[in-house]
């Protein structure tokens, strides 16, 4: 066994050349070179607050007995059937509705591939939540699943009307409709029941009341005191709880209100999640960073360890993007309510910037809306809708979320399947266009607090993929590092070993990141021995395997780089 151990003091200003790795790609794969490779700068850390450990080994030995390994069936089924470089490296949201809450078709979400389970809080009572929840535990603790758990808040939605029917109620071209914020029961014919009272504020003769984003249009031709009188202009469907925004010479009526971004129902929610257990919560109608620090430090006081999400569809996130993403713990691009504020041509390019900053400041993205839409009434999506879904994959957004698709539709699992279908082949197309020499790498730059773990990671990013490795083992308490491969996209999947639950579940929704539970002891060569001993047990490593180590379970004084073949 050769072993090369250099103590640095920033990992930043150390060079990882291209040769040297060549040169130990040669001694992995079998070809003889020099053993022994020393960098000779060291000098003391300015900082102790991490220690990352990286590794190369080429697995040889016999497996030695057979432990639990808390590794996700799906996963391990995934990886027999076609290898580390095989596995889906796009996470999958579904959201749990009517059509899919009962314990068989959740099981079948999960083993069609959904990571994480939505949970929308305007719908359902709680009891019918509770009662999913519990399932999706069931099934986790049962069947050997890893499904983490997201609630997603109401908000306050000032710009919500409902028609008072129990389904959509079609808008004839011409028809008179009248938009009121009285408080009535039942439905009334050609009346839409505003939420909020000041709606109509500032709203003149002329404008264009918009529906859902353009699934109805009305011109507004007399206003009554709070209430509007409309006439449609764009023949289409109101459905329950519609979202309404106002339009001037093409131009979004931008309208400022005072309520709070978390509503009284909201803090309700939130210590149902907290009582419950759950990974997420996503914050709806973010406006500023304020409220997204506001629920982290409650639930910090708290002691509790759910991530908050934050979810960009405004205008007004959109002008405090950065400071949002910089406070979340992630975030989720709801495109349907985003493209009701911004002109339809722009959802793309927003996207993409979106994606972009959030693997910059090392957040997860979701892309969310209408991704699969018509298979909420049809078995095969459109071929549009799946070029839409590779786009956001092409992207590198970190997951995809079925919303009506799973929740109210007949295909749900049918759903699922096409997003991991769509997911899996995306990602080959990107690998081997990646590999072409003439492709451009997009330079993520520094811009995280920890340089050291951020070159630490970026550099061992670039190590698996120009070595050829079949996978990235990380050793992982809080799921830093995890997190900051992630970032890097690598080419090999990561497993992510830690002795947190609530690491594990978090991790859920990071690229190419799968999560395994295991018990990580203060020796790191005991805890490397031990998870390769266990993998090679189930017959998932083979001998020539070839895994790169990183860790951060093991707090030290001083920061270190290994690379050890075996």
């Amino acid at each position: 066994m050769a072993s090369m151990t250099a103590d640095l003091a920033f990992v930043s200003n150390y060079p990882m050349a291209k040769a040297s790795c060549m040169d130990l790609g040669k001694r992995v794969f079998g070809v003889p070179v020099s053993p022994r490779i020393i960098w000779s700068n060291r000098r003391k850390l300015k900082s102790f607050a991490t220690r990352a450990v990286m590794q190369v080994g080429s697995i040889v030995e016999e497996s030695k007995k057979e432990e639990c390994l808390g590794l996700d069936v799906v996963t391990e089924a995934e990886l027999r059937e076609k290898g580390f470089l095989g596995l889906r490296k796009t996470k999958l949201v579904c959201t749990v509705g009517p059509a899919c809450c009962s314990y068989e078709e959740l099981e079948k979400l999960a083993s069609a591939g959904m990571n994480v389970a939505r949970l929308n809080m305007c719908h359902n009572t709680r009891i019918w939540h509770q009662d999913v929840i519990k399932k999706i535990k069931k099934l986790n603790h049962e069947k050997g699943f890893c499904v983490s758990v997201m609630i997603d808040t109401e908000g306050s939605q000032i710009h919500v009307a409902d028609h008072g029917g129990p389904s959509s109620v079609k808008a004839e071209d011409g028809s008179i409709w009248f938009f009121t914020t009285e408080k009535f029961e039942g439905c009334r014919s050609f009346t839409v029941q505003a939420s909020y009272e000041g709606f109509a504020e500032g709203i003149k003769e002329g404008d264009e009341l918009v529906v859902d984003g353009g699934m109805a249009t009305f011109e507004v031709i007399e206003r009554i005191g709070n209430d509007l009188r409309c006439k449609c202009i764009d023949p289409g469907l109101l459905l329950p709880r519609a979202k309404l925004s106002f339009w001037r010479n093409g131009k979004l009526v931008e309208k400022h209100h005072e309520l709070p971004t978390l509503s009284t129902k909201d803090w309700s929610d939130i210590e149902f999640g907290i009582s419950e257990g759950v990974d997420f919560i996503a914050m709806s109608f973010v406006r500023d960073a304020d409220a997204v620090k506001h629920l982290k430090n409650y639930l910090l006081n708290k002691n509790k360890s759910i991530k908050v999400l934050a979810k960009i569809e405004s205008l007004e996130s959109l002008h405090n993007l950065e400071e949002i993403v910089e406070a979340s713990d992630g975030i989720m691009v709801a495109r349907g309510d985003l493209g009701v504020e911004i002109p339809l041509e722009q959802i793309p390019t927003v996207q993409e910037k979106i994606i972009i900053l959030c693997r910059q400041l090392n957040k997860p993205v979701i892309v969310a809306s209408q991704l699969l839409e018509s298979m909420i009434e049809y078995p095969t999506p459109t071929r549009a809708e799946v070029a839409d879904v590779s786009e956001a994959v092409r992207q590198y957004a970190d997951a995809l979320m079925l919303s009506g698709e799973s929740a109210i539709g007949c295909f749900g699992e049918k759903a699922v399947c096409v997003l991991r279908m769509a997911s899996t082949r995306m990602e080959l197309w990107s690998r081997e266009e990646n590999q072409q020499p003439s492709f451009p790498q997009r330079e993520l730059g520094v811009s995280l607090s920890d340089q050291i773990a951020e070159q630490i990671c970026n550099s061992a990013s670039r190590m698996a993929n120009n070595l050829g490795v079949d996978a990235v083992f990380v050793y992982t308490k809080h799921g830093q590092m995890a997190s900051l491969l992630s970032r890097n996209r690598p080419i090999p999947p990561i497993f992510a070993f830690t002795n947190e639950e609530s690491t594990q579940m978090a991790l859920n929704l990071q690229w190419g990141v799968i999560p395994i539970l295991f018990d990580l002891s203060d020796d790191m060569d005991a805890n490397m021995a031990k998870t390769i001993d266990l993998i090679k047990a189930k017959g998932m490593l083979k001998e020539g395997d070839a895994v790169l180590i990183v860790s951060d379970a093991i707090p030290t004084v001083y920061q270190t780089l290994q690379v050890k073949v075996i």
